[in-house]
């Protein structure tokens, strides 16, 4: 059954069973998705029917491929709520972790494979890595407005202009360029704390509050992601990452 509901300009409208049968989620999981407010029916009917327009089957589409990507509920609740989301951005942004998941799940293939080949002696546990992906999940997460950290970075940035804003880069990167000439002593060193210390300072006053835990999280991105890596060894030679990681490590344990 299809109803046409005059309410919502005479657009059709699917019961739950409907979205349960397009969709291939259970009916179940949708009552779920309604109680824990993920994804609210458009109307519900004097009966109890639960009615859906396509704006709503939009959303699904959404949460089913955020689900895909392994994120929890809550989270996705959060990003697909925040104001503003910008849900073409999120798509490119979705495109590229699947991208990442599909190489991820080649080198797998390629391992076993492999290992099939060698009588199932492993031949190396790099292929098991997902730093790359989860670093990236974490950048994206940001942008999509999901943090705080992220909406007070965008209020911070707003009134600045571009040139502003590349000298804001330019001197965070000053900080790695001062970590790279502390590299060859040790990063849990005074003068090493000292410019994670200045860091952290820095963050907060142009960006966001950078406590420690969020300090910690760039730390480990900042060897995780190849990117981040690249520009900090750029700024301060090869092994500055490395470096700034155990620098930071050592600074938000203490």
């Amino acid at each position: 059954m299809v109803y046409n509901d005059k309410h919502h300009g005479g657009m059709n409208m699917k019961t739950v069973k409907q979205v349960s049968q397009v969709s291939g989620v259970s009916v179940r999981t949708l009552h779920h998705y309604d109680a824990i407010g993920l994804l609210k029916p458009t109307r519900v009917t004097e009966a109890g029917y639960r009615l859906y327009d396509e704006d709503a089957l939009e959303r699904l589409q959404s949460i089913l491929l955020f689900r895909e990507l392994q994120f929890p509920l809550k989270e996705i609740g959060r990003i697909l709520d925040t104001p503003g989301f910008d849900r073409q951005a999120a798509l490119n942004d979705q495109i590229h972790l699947l991208e990442l998941q599909r190489e991820h799940i080649d080198r797998l293939l390629s391992a076993a494979r492999e290992m099939q080949e060698n009588g199932g002696k492993i031949m190396s546990f790099s292929v098991f890595d997902k730093k790359q992906q989860l670093a990236f999940a974490e950048e994206a997460k940001q942008r999509w407005g999901s943090t705080d950290a992220y909406r007070e970075s965008q209020e911070k940035t707003a009134g600045k202009s571009d040139e502003q804003l590349r000298q804001d880069g330019s001197d965070l990167m000053a900080f790695f360029a001062k970590l790279g000439q502390l590299k060859s002593g040790n990063p849990h060193g005074e003068e090493a704390q000292a410019v994670v210390a200045e860091l952290q300072q820095f963050i907060t006053e142009h960006y966001y509050n950078c406590t420690k835990p969020i300090l910690s999280g760039l730390g480990q991105m900042y060897v995780a992601d190849e990117r981040f890596k690249a520009n900090i060894d750029n700024a301060g030679e090869e092994g500055t990452a490395e470096f700034a990681a155990k620098a930071i490590e050592f600074y938000c344990a203490h």
